[in-house]
């Protein structure tokens, strides 16, 4: 199934889908695959990894058979988007433990900041083929 990076996503998630096609948008390299936790892909990678699908607090970034979560994720994927996006990565200074925690309070509160889609997110015709 792992071609390459693949990044798991809440599809209903306004915030999450505009990060997913952010990433597509941006990754020049097309080298990133999406897969929505909604959709077999990604709930199949979700109970793999010990996300809970139904109710998932983060992404999960799966590259070179390792997962990522939280902070480490949406850093790694900056990274792999190039520059300018890979500047973020100097957040790593930051401890995981309190990057992990702002990326928590961010994760549960979601929905009422930036709102739930009735349906989940499918990308632009052109990119369809970067979704499992």
């Amino acid at each position: 199934m792992e071609a390459g990076p693949v990044i798991v996503f809440d599809g209903l998630c306004v915030l999450c889908s505009r990060s997913a096609k952010f990433v597509l948008k941006h990754d020049r390299r097309a080298r990133f695959r999406l897969a929505a936790v909604q959709s077999e892909a990604g709930t199949a990678l979700c109970r793999q990894h010990g996300v809970d699908a139904v109710d998932p607090e983060t992404m999960i970034l799966i590259e070179d058979g390792r997962a990522f979560q939280m902070s480490d994720a949406a850093l790694r994927i900056c990274h792999g988007l190039g520059w300018p996006w890979r500047a973020f990565g100097l957040l790593r200074i930051v401890p995981r433990p309190l990057r992990d925690a702002v990326y928590r309070r961010v994760a549960r509160n979601r929905y009422r900041w930036f709102g739930r889609r009735e349906t989940c997110w499918l990308p632009d015709p052109q990119w369809r083929d970067r979704l499992l």
